[in-house]
């Protein structure tokens, strides 16, 4: 069930964002098969690993005699490969788009690295806050003289890895049924990243003066457009950033008639002090109190949240945003179809649930080798 219905994929299963790619995919409806390596735990629950959650998950030692051919008959019929390894590693298993792709033209080879296919620092270990750091994306996102830290594993790993590859492998798919003509899709995490940042260097003329130091967050210090700290201990932020809904702000603060306020929402020269005394109102209430205050108006006004807080939120309970399966917190598939709907969620398939399965539709579909003796063997 869901929009990619009839889209298979194979999935070498590795670290981070590759996982986390063909979850999406699975959430979507892509029958995404996972060859995960042999490990302890086999068979038990798992789920906490959301990143599994939609899958077929199949064992396979692929070091073991006849392995590398049970999975290359896996793509036989497979519109995409998801493989996260070191550049070279696939090669070095004989798995390597040279191979893959000889024996299946059609196929989208979708690769996931942190660094990219090439470069100096291509075969680097490296981890998420490496690559946002590397491609300007963590500076950019850092308060001026401040420690730089990220959200963990959204900017790099999600953002800039996992969503291009998808991108990357859906555009792929789509091209192949045109014209049949698979390919390699290099997705680095650091491109990604980097290539995000054109959505803020779009505003820099307009609204940062041309300058990058101006578009880190707080740079200038606009009282309209940053978070504050309220009675509680809690968080609010507004961005207020078009004059009507500044000016929408200030009414409801009460502050419309204080002509600084109204006047100097443009002045450089007049953040520091405003943004002082909106400080010092905003520790007056608590975050409760501002969000029943503010919230739904055009103030451009949002509470921080939690997590636990955001799936108890209203607006995301109408959404059916957060869901609780197995006694885990997690989110919905995104986006939404109107016509083909993504399935509800179950529970986390154990490791190796679907081996016997899959290995048999090999050999239903006459794909399956003399090699599925050895492999019954040495999974």
């Amino acid at each position: 069930m869901g929009v990619l219905k009839g889209v298979k994929i194979v999935e070498m299963v590795g670290l981070g964002p590759g996982p986390f790619c063909g979850m999406l995919l699975a959430d979507l409806g892509a029958d995404v098969i996972a060859v995960e390596r042999p490990a302890a735990g086999a068979g038990s629950p798992r789920p906490w690993e959301l990143c599994s959650r939609g899958k077929r998950s199949i064992i396979l030692d692929i070091k073991k005699p006849g392995a590398v051919e049970t999975f290359l008959e896996l793509i036989d019929g497979a519109d995409a490969l998801i493989e996260g390894m070191r550049p070279g590693v696939m090669e070095r298993l004989g798995l390597g788009p040279d191979v893959c792709l000889a024996r299946r033209p059609s196929l989208v080879y979708g690769r996931m690295t942190g660094w990219g296919q090439y470069g100096p620092l291509s075969q680097a270990a490296g981890h998420d806050a490496n690559y946002v750091a590397l491609s300007g994306a963590l500076w950019l996102a850092t308060q001026p003289g401040q420690r730089p830290d990220a959200p963990p594993g959204l900017l790099g790993d999600v953002a800039g890895g996992a969503l291009y590859l998808a991108i990357g492998i859906l555009a792929g798919i789509l091209r192949a049924r045109q014209d049949g003509q698979g390919q390699i899709v290099d997705a680095a995490m650091l491109d990604g990243a980097a290539h995000m940042l054109n959505f803020a260097i779009s505003f820099l003329p307009d609204h940062y003066g041309g300058s990058f130091d101006k578009a880190r967050p707080a740079a200038l210090g606009m009282h309209w457009d940053r978070p504050y700290l309220c009675a509680d201990g809690g968080w609010i932020v507004v961005q207020a950033v078009e004059p009507q809904f500044y000016a929408e702000l200030i009414r409801r603060l009460g502050l419309d008639q204080d002509q600084r306020f109204v006047n100097d929402q443009r002045n450089p020269d007049a953040w520091a002090s405003l943004g002082d005394e909106l400080s010092a109102l905003f520790k007056t209430k608590s975050r409760a109190e501002w969000t029943r205050l503010l919230e739904g108006t055009d103030t451009c006004f949002s509470p921080v949240l939690a997590p636990e807080e955001a799936a108890a939120h209203p607006h995301n309970i109408a959404r059916d945003i957060y869901k609780t399966v197995d006694g885990v917190l997690q989110t919905a598939p995104a986006p939404r179809f109107s016509v083909t709907p993504s399935g509800e969620l179950v529970s986390v398939p154990a490791r190796g649930a679907h081996t016997k399965e899959v290995l048999a539709e090999l050999q239903q579909n006459g794909t399956y080798g003399r090699s599925h003796r050895r492999i019954r063997k040495g999974t």
